[in-house]
């Protein structure tokens, strides 16, 4: 039998791509519960500070964003992106963790084994 483990890293980085990808579409309801990765979406101050309407603008972005680059994706992960909202930069970041929201994952390309942390932040609350 096969695990993620064994996985060479391009299939396991389009693995948590995919996974994560899921995760952001699922923010607005456009994956099925079932079928998205567990998680949490959140988004700091700096953001919560932006109102209502600018939350969700940038939450729709963010689930919408398919800007991503070797430049800003190294890894192939699809776990940042940078979002201009009229003038406004926003990053957002998936952060993958243990079933306890403790430790980082100790298999991220296992669904079984990881949750996802969603943060939307401003480039100043880095």
């Amino acid at each position: 039998m096969t695990t993620t483990l064994d996985l060479d890293p391009v299939r396991k980085a389009v693995l948590i791509a995919a996974q994560n990808d899921a995760f952001r579409h699922s923010v607005l309801g456009n994956t099925p519960v079932t079928d998205a990765p567990q998680g949490q979406f959140v988004m700091t101050r700096g953001v919560a500070a932006l109102g209502p309407e600018a939350q969700l603008e940038l939450t729709r972005r963010v689930a919408a964003f398919d800007g991503f680059t070797a430049d800003s994706d190294p890894q192939g992960w699809h776990e940042m992106g940078v979002i201009d909202l009229d003038g406004t930069t926003v990053w957002f970041r998936v952060d993958l963790y243990d079933t306890d929201y403790q430790f980082g994952s100790p298999e991220p390309s296992d669904p079984e084994q990881t949750r996802r942390v969603l943060t939307l932040l401003l480039p100043s609350e880095y």
